[in-house]
């Protein structure tokens, strides 16, 4: 199961932005089948095709749990965010900060190459 949920994760980071996390949010999609499909998923976790658990993941609507805290974590709006709960806002805040923490090796190796770039022609004009 664990090498499932694992290709599950990679496949979904390829995606520019994502508000949930296969992983982390397991709990949360669980519910979610559980609510809009009465479909209990550690039960069809294992024969269940990777085609239709995206499918049906990416059809939850914002009445479930997944779909109320993607609607929290995505929410660009200022003045609807203003208006959110402490509750909300704090997980919100939480995503951000997470999703921030996370940059590949790749960008990381860019960014300090673009640095250093910046750098030589800084001191070049002088």
């Amino acid at each position: 199961m664990k090498y499932l949920m694992r290709k599950w994760r990679n496949d979904f980071q390829n995606n520019d932005e994502s508000f949930y996390d296969l992983i982390d949010d397991f709990d949360l999609i669980e519910s979610s089948f559980a609510q809009q499909y009465g479909i209990r998923l550690r039960m069809e976790i294992n024969t269940m095709k990777w085609g239709e658990f995206s499918s049906l993941l990416s059809g939850l609507n914002g009445d479930t749990p997944l779909g109320n805290i993607v609607r929290i974590r995505s929410e660009k709006d200022p003045k609807v965010i203003k208006n959110f709960t402490e509750s909300e806002k704090k997980i919100r805040s939480k995503w951000l900060n997470k999703n921030a923490k996370q940059i590949s090796r790749e960008d990381y190796q860019q960014a300090m190459e673009s640095i250093k770039n910046m750098f030589k022609s800084m001191a070049k004009q002088n």
